[in-house]
């Protein structure tokens, strides 16, 4: 089941339950801009331990659409500072399983180091401000998962000025 109203084809971004299908989605955002020369694609999946712990599962929440505003306003930052062609955000949402696919980032750009840095720079927010929560399921109960340390400090290295 798709979350969002618009149409998954167009839309830049898409909160769902359902997986996705990396080469449909890179082949959709490539998809007539001869001027592309770079593609950079990021996916996350669901990891079987976290913090030392087991995890079985996995379930993601977040504010319908609260969410896709905010990831829609990362993206156009991200096309202000690194001139890309494009962005597409996927997110699932419900419960998920170890080895699941959790997101995707893709981004278009005439050269590589511009699709490197926006695809990192949008992944960034989305661990650190992105309204979602995150659930995992151990042996030892049910908790809820914070940002970590290292996410907030990868995020602010982006509040400086580009070069």
């Amino acid at each position: 089941m798709s979350i969002t109203a618009t149409s998954p084809a167009t839309a830049r971004v898409v909160i769902q339950t359902q997986d996705f299908d990396l080469s449909a989605e890179i082949a959709a955002l490539r998809a007539g801009d001869a001027g592309v020369g770079a593609v950079c694609s990021f996916v996350g999946t669901v990891r079987n331990r976290n913090e030392g712990d087991a995890v079985s599962a996995m379930e993601l929440e977040h504010y319908p659409g609260m969410t896709e505003k905010s990831i829609e306003a990362i993206i156009d930052r991200a096309v202000a500072r690194f001139g890309i062609h494009g962005a597409r955000v996927i997110h699932r949402v419900g419960p998920l399983q170890p080895m699941d696919q959790i997101v995707l980032v893709a981004v278009t750009s005439a050269h590589r180091g511009s699709s490197f840095e926006a695809c990192e720079f949008i992944m960034d927010y989305l661990k650190s401000e992105a309204p979602f929560w995150k659930k995992e399921q151990t042996a030892q109960g049910a908790r809820w998962v914070d940002a970590r340390v290292s996410d907030e400090q990868a995020l602010a290295r982006w509040r400086t000025p580009a070069a």
